[in-house]
This record gives C-alpha cells, sequence and structure tokens, in this order.
C-alpha cells in the first residue's frame, strides 16, 4: 500500500531549484539566484517550516544583526524568504496547503496557500497553486526539493 501524500513528506527537504515563470512568455527567471539554499521541513504533527536564500548575499559590517544600515535590510530582506504554520495535503486534488502563522513578509502572516504537488524519483516539486504579480509581471513560482542528505558535513 503506498503511504498517503501527507505521510511522504513527512521529513526535510533540501532546495534544489527555485525559478519564476512567467505566464505570459514562458521566460524563466531566478529570484534567490541559480543555485539557492533552502530547507523546507514537515513534521508529523501537522506543521511546517520553510527557509530560503540566495546564497550570495553579503554579510553585515557588524557581526550583529541589530544596528545594521538601512542598504543591509534591504539585503537581507529581499534575499530570504521564510514562513512557518500548519499544513494540509488534498490527496485527491494533489494540492498542498500552508497557512503561514508567521511569516518574514508581513503581508503572508495568517494566509494559506496552496501549493500543486508532485513527486517524481527522489524529488518533490512544487508550484504555486494561483498566479501571482512580480515585477508588474503574472508568474508562477517553481520549486524542486529533494530529501536532506547529512547536512552537518556541507556548508
Amino acid at each position: 500500500m503506498e503511504a498517503t501524500l501527507f505521510k511522504r513528506l513527512i521529513g526535510t527537504w533540501t532546495l534544489v531549484e527555485m525559478i519564476e515563470v512567467r505566464l505570459e512568455n514562458g521566460d524563466i527567471s531566478y529570484p534567490m539566484g541559480t543555485s539557492p539554499k533552502g530547507l523546507i521541513i514537515y513534521n508529523p504533527d501537522g506543521y511546517m517550516s520553510v527557509q530560503i536564500m540566495n546564497p550570495e548575499r553579503k554579510n553585515f559590517d557588524k557581526e550583529r544583526w541589530t544596528g545594521a544600515t538601512a542598504e543591509e535590510y534591504v539585503q537581507e530582506g529581499s534575499t530570504y524568504l521564510a514562513y512557518s504554520g500548519p499544513f494540509d495535503a488534498d490527496e485527491e486534488k494533489l494540492i498542498l496547503s500552508h497557512t503561514m502563522f508567521i511569516s518574514l513578509f508581513p503581508n503572508w502572516s495568517g494566509q494559506t496557500q496552496n501549493r500543486v504537488i508532485r513527486f517524481e524519483n527522489e524529488y518533490l516539486f512544487l508550484e504555486s497553486g494561483k498566479p501571482f504579480l512580480s515585477e508588474g509581471k503574472k508568474v508562477v513560482h517553481k520549486l524542486k526539493w529533494k530529501r536532506a542528505e547529512n547536512l552537518k558535513t556541507k556548508s
């Protein structure tokens, strides 16, 4: 018997690729760079957490995150995505729902967003459920994840 969609998600996944696809012409961009870093964790208690960053982000001049310059805060916020909260999986529609209990982007707090989900070989594919505006153009995000291996030995 095949595991449920919910059970197949449980665990930690590392980001392989994140692309933004323009609906009008199919053009692809890389909002977190061509080699983004990310983790998404699904717990059996029905909660998830995701962190994604552009690995080319610059360090702050100071060692503390408080007291940074305005430019450093802009860079920090524009090169990092994070939220956590409950999740649910619809077996029939192959839709995954993320409810943002907390979010780096304050507008998302309290929202529920759907993701189209599919598994292919060892990969988990998530696509934004409905198009949204990015730089005035309708786009969807497509993310490719792989089960996490031992991250203690990797940077």
